[in-house]
């Protein structure tokens, strides 16, 4: 703690001990962390973390570590400033490059509607908890013993929720904000979900892996896959005549819902009736050949419906197809060990698609992309829940697998609409959800996209990526 004191050049220094400040205190506060807010914010804005059933922050005075209240000035001084430095903790918070603390702002309002901007000092991810993003703030030097007051952060123009922090009391203080709007999609094929996020915070597909430790057998892996081997974005505009990627189709909760009859994976599909309209568009075309997917999201209800080699009957008044599995996307739920899904993991598609919308409206996209390896592992590993293969070698990946692109790999060459693909890679990575070409990345079709722009993304290679430590990996 001596280093907390030091003044002048040195004090700069200080600021990377809040990673191990924030560890100690976690375990106190995960209990605590109420993660709903997240699925209330907007996606694109910041979530400041409260205690359950409350607006009250999760915060602390950052010398000390003493819980609100906290006083407006702390013993210990920062050279001659005595002044209060309080930890708040945060979900939906990346700074990126050229990004400092400098770039959020802060606010403190209180019971008589006076505003207290704020310093904002540091910002850093909680080591081992990659989702969750600690911020040290300066009170105020105008801001006495007020009670409670409401913080909120500001981040790209976008303002986070507020919360309620005790300055020298608890008590008192403005009402609370009113709760915002959860965004609501857009209905149609590739419908917009203007940031509404799929699956809760901590669901597998929106963890931040850019900290997790690297596999032992990376290498390996990786060369398995193909060392030399161009990451290939298999959907963009149109290819052989039909839109290119894994379509989707986003209706309402009145939907109506028709017969789905499974073939070959029907002991391991979610029975029927499924909402799907007589015009869900089918994954390469109605005349396809191949895996003809076609997915479905009910907006209402917040479920995902997915199929596979799926034909519609009498004009859609029925569906036919080899398999069907049901997510309902407010649930970290998985499917039983050792069924497959739409997808040979047994994990959805959708989740792992990158889209429009995300890109060139969010531009940011949240969680890990789907792809694709020819030769696949007798094995698999969460979130994963099936294999599809018979070869054994450990050099060969198991469904589930996931890496991540280099931190050192310099995207500063792209256009920024890849910037934020290629982001993404490095903080949430690719999962491994099927057999197929190698290194061949999914997403939605759309005629907007640019294919000449997604083409550059050929030039990354496989040795531009490291896998992440796999856990309880599941052999027969």
């Amino acid at each position: 703690m001596r280093s907390l004191r030091l003044a002048g050049p040195a004090r700069a220094a200080r600021w990377p001990r809040y990673k191990v400040l924030s560890l100690l205190i976690v375990h106190a506060v995960i209990g605590l962390a109420l993660l709903a807010p997240t699925r209330a914010r907007l996606a694109s804005a910041p979530v400041l973390i409260t205690k359950t059933n409350s607006t009250r922050a999760i915060a602390v005075e950052s010398v000390n570590l003493l819980a609100e209240p906290v006083s407006p000035t702390v013993p210990v001084s920062f050279g001659q400033d005595n002044r209060t430095r309080i930890m708040l903790f945060a979900t939906n918070l990346t700074l990126q490059p050229g990004e400092t603390a400098a770039s959020i702002t802060a606010d403190a309002e209180d019971g008589n509607h006076i505003h207290y901007p704020m310093t904002v000092e540091y910002v850093g991810a909680v080591q081992s908890f990659g989702w969750m993003t600690s911020i040290v703030m300066r009170l105020n030097d105008n801001m006495g013993d007020v009670g409670d007051v409401l913080v909120g952060i500001t981040l790209r123009g976008v303002t986070s929720n507020r919360v309620r922090v005790g300055i020298g009391h608890v008590g008192g203080g403005p009402p609370d904000d009113a709760p915002p709007p959860q965004p609501i999609p857009d209905l149609g094929p590739g419908a917009s979900l203007h940031g509404k996020q799929l699956f809760p915070s901590d669901n597998a597909w929106n963890e931040d892996i850019s900290n997790s430790p690297l596999d032992p057998n990376s290498d390996n892996l990786i060369a398995g896959i193909g060392l030399n081997t161009n990451l290939h974005p298999d959907f963009g505009t149109v290819w052989n005549g039909a839109p290119n990627g894994i379509p989707y189709i986003v209706v309402p909760g009145s939907q109506p819902l028709v017969p789905t009859i499974f073939g070959d994976y029907e002991d391991e599909s979610d029975p029927g009736p499924y909402p799907v309209p007589p015009n869900a568009p089918i994954e390469g075309g109605p005349s396809s050949t191949g895996d003809r997917h076609v997915i479905v999201i009910d907006r209402d209800n917040w479920k995902l419906y997915e199929m596979g080699n799926a034909f519609p009957v009498n004009n859609g008044a029925s569906w036919n197809a080899s398999g069907g599995a049901v997510f309902d996307l407010n649930s970290n739920a998985l499917r039983p060990a050792g069924w497959t899904s739409a997808d040979a993991a047994g994990l959805p598609i959708f989740p792992g698609l990158v889209r429009y919308d995300e890109v060139f409206e969010q531009q940011e996209i949240k969680h890990a992309i789907r792809f694709t390896a020819q030769i696949t592992r007798r094995a698999y590993v969460a979130p994963a829940r099936h294999w599809a293969s018979t070869n054994t070698s450990v050099n060969r990946p198991p469904m589930g697998m996931k890496v991540r692109l280099k931190a050192s790999f310099n995207i500063s060459g792209f256009t920024p609409a890849m910037q934020v693909i290629l982001r993404a890679m490095k903080k949430y990575g690719l999962i491994l959800a099927d057999n197929g070409s190698n290194w061949y990345i999914s997403g939605a079709p759309d005629s907007r996209w640019n294919d000449d722009e997604l083409n550059a993304l050929k030039t990354i290679k496989g040795s531009n990526f490291e896998v992440v430590k796999m856990n309880n990996i599941v052999t027969p």
